[in-house]
C-alpha cells in the first residue's frame, strides 16, 4: 500500500481544518435533555448570537422578551440565537423551569465547562456575543450589553434609548461594520469554575 508524502498529508489536514470539515470532538455544552451540543450553526446560519444568562439573575430575566423579539426579527436573515447558562448551579431542571416561567423558546445550552464563556470572553450575565459563521468556522464580531436599560446595579431606565445588540445585528446582516457596545454590560458576575 502506498502512503502519501508527509508534506501532502499535512496539506490535506490543513485544508480540512480551514474548510471547517474537521471539528473538535468536545461539545460546546449540553442541551436541556442532556445531549451534547456539537454545532451552534445550522446549514443556513450566517450569524450565531449567544445570550449569556443566569436563572437567578433578575436583570437577565428582564431581557427574555427582548431576546425573543430579536430572534423573531432576525431568524429569517440567517441569525440563530442561543441562551447560554454557564453557572454550575444552573442544572437542566432549574433552567427548564426558568425557561418555562419566562417563556424562553430559543435554543438553550448549558455551558457547564464554560467553553462558550471563554470563547466569547464573557464575565457578566446578561451579556451577548455575535459570531459570523463561514466555511472556516465562527468569528466573534460583537460582545457586550443588549441595550442601555441598566446603567448600574439598581440604576435602571424605564426604557432603553440605545439598543446595542440590535444595532450590531442589523449591521452584521447588512454586511456593514458592526458597532461596538457603547457601555459595559450590567448584571450578575459569572461564577467561574475553580481550576
Amino acid at each position: 500500500m502506498r502512503t502519501l508524502p508527509r508534506r501532502f498529508a499535512v496539506f490535506v489536514l490543513f485544508l480540512a481544518l480551514s474548510c471547517g470539515l474537521a471539528h473538535s470532538a468536545e461539545p460546546y455544552g449540553v442541551d436541556l435533555q442532556g445531549k451534547p451540543v456539537q454545532k451552534l450553526a445550522g446549514p443556513d446560519t450566517k450569524f450565531v448570537v449567544l445570550m449569556f444568562a443566569a436563572s437567578d439573575c433578575p436583570i437577565c430575566n428582564r431581557y427574555a422578551p427582548e431576546i425573543a423579539r430579536l430572534d423573531h426579527e432576525f431568524a429569517s436573515r440567517g441569525v440563530r440565537v442561543w441562551w447560554v447558562f454557564p453557572n454550575p448551579e444552573d442544572t437542566a431542571s432549574i433552567v427548564a423551569r426558568h425557561n418555562q416561567e419566562f417563556a424562553i423558546k430559543e435554543r438553550t445550552v448549558l455551558d457547564s465547562r464554560q467553553t462558550l464563556v471563554h470563547l466569547a470572553h464573557i464575565t457578566v450575565t446578561p451579556e451577548a456575543a455575535i459570531f459570523r459563521v463561514d466555511g472556516q468556522g465562527m468569528h466573534q464580531i460583537y460582545r457586550g450589553r443588549v441595550d442601555n436599560r441598566y446603567m448600574a446595579i439598581g440604576n435602571e431606565r424605564p426604557l432603553p434609548d440605545h439598543h446595542d445588540l440590535e444595532l450590531a445585528l442589523a449591521a452584521a446582516v447588512a454586511n456593514e461594520p458592526v458597532p461596538k457596545s457603547t457601555g459595559p454590560a450590567v448584571g450578575c458576575s459569572v461564577v467561574f469554575l475553580q481550576k
